[in-house]
């Protein structure tokens, strides 16, 4: 296991800014998602990590040694890659059996007549066999040791990649979107597989991904990475629950967050649509935007009143779309209780909860706010 440190870590490419000054801790044993757009630094970050690419400035430290132009075979880290770079020529257990093969014989044992002479040679690859053995049947893969990558399918070749990292025994290994040429019923097979491995080896892992599900449902920890700035870090529940910034609330979630337009009053009320909600802030008077989960909007009752413009009915739940009557505006609701939707074209009351609410002020920062607590009922008096 390892800890691992970045410190003002800035990249460019070209003169345009990739990474902007990245300040980050990944804790020993925890599996951590960088998740955000394509094109926001998250792969760049990680092959700095790995010794891959080089930053301009700032400083990476792995268990507290300062890594920075330090080979990265020495950093004993091990990467999987997207396109699982296994070498086509060769059977999945001789694809494994490559880092130990490097690390254990000298080149002359590595020879392919003389070297399989040599008795220590013989002596070594036994050791090697026992290995791999070991990696393929954690990962059930033991029936396909005799394979070429040709004749495995996505998901086994990944397992064959990460094979191949583990048997490194590696300080951390980093995850450079594993999951996406799989489709998407094996993508959910795999992260309940990478989420499962994580836990029996107990190991660091860094997990780079555009998908937010899978950053979601795998990580301990989300970094959040928008325009080559990390936005926000958290578990999953704060950074979908208490998101710091508008493009994170919007980013977490499928469907995506609800925003509307707002406006604080010089009293620090909170008015969406022409109602007054019930919470209050100390920010100043002005425009906000106002953001509600669709699971969170109440069907049936409340101030506001949407047509319905679409239903999506996946069995389990429904999503509700619905146009705002004169503000030019669309908003989701999500359904758990599929039995009763609402008729298409059919005017539908809503609300929400002031608990259920975000505020963010024109820039997109979070704004912090006061529910307004209901008047307790007196109890009657004993005489």
């Amino acid at each position: 296991m390892a800890q691992i440190e970045l410190s003002a870590i800035r990249k460019s490419f070209d003169g345009t800014d990739v990474l902007k000054g990245i300040d980050f801790r990944v804790e020993d044993g925890e599996f951590i998602s960088l998740v955000g757009p394509s094109g926001c630094g998250k792969s760049t970050l990680l092959r700095i990590i790995a010794g891959l690419e080089p930053q301009n400035s700032g400083q990476v430290h792995i268990d507290g040694r300062h890594v920075d132009g330090i080979r990265p075979s020495a950093r004993n880290l091990a990467m999987v890659f997207q396109s699982y770079a296994l070498y086509p020529h060769l059977s999945t257990f001789d694809n494994i059996a490559v880092p130990l093969r490097m690390r254990r014989l000298s080149a002359v044992e590595r020879l392919p007549l003389l070297g399989a002479l040599l008795p220590s040679r013989r002596a070594k690859e036994r050791h090697i066999r026992a290995d791999v053995a070991g990696i393929a049947e954690q990962l059930d893969i033991t029936p396909l040791l005799r394979r070429k990558p040709g004749q495995l399918s996505g998901g086994q070749r990944q397992r064959v990649a990460v094979g191949r990292a583990m048997v490194r025994e590696p300080l951390a290994f980093l995850f450079d979107e594993p999951l996406s040429n799989l489709d998407a019923k094996l993508r959910v097979h795999m992260r309940a597989e990478l989420a499962e491995l994580h836990r029996r080896l107990k190991a660091t892992f860094v997990y780079v991904t555009h998908d937010q599900a899978e950053a979601m449902t795998m990580s301990s920890r989300i970094a959040v990475m928008m325009g080559g700035e990390l936005i926000q870090a958290g578990t999953p529940a704060e950074i979908y629950n208490d998101p710091g910034d508008i493009r994170v609330a919007e980013f977490i979630g499928s469907p995506k967050i609800n925003i509307l337009p707002g406006r604080i009053r010089k009293d620090g009320g909170v008015d969406v649509l022409g109602t007054a909600l019930k919470l209050s802030c100390s920010a100043a008077a002005g425009d906000c935007r106002v953001g509600v989960r669709p699971e969170r909007i109440d069907l049936g009752a409340g101030p506001f009143s949407g047509t319905v413009v679409h239903l999506e009915n996946l069995g389990a739940e429904a999503f509700v779309h619905l146009a705002i009557e004169g503000a030019g505006l669309r908003l989701i609701a999500r359904l758990a209780d599929v039995r009763h939707l609402p008729a298409m074209a059919s005017s539908v009351a809503f609300g929400f909860a002031p608990d259920a609410v975000r505020v963010f002020d024109p820039a997109g920062k979070r704004i912090e706010l006061r529910v307004e607590q209901a008047e307790r009922i007196r109890e009657p008096a004993h005489v």
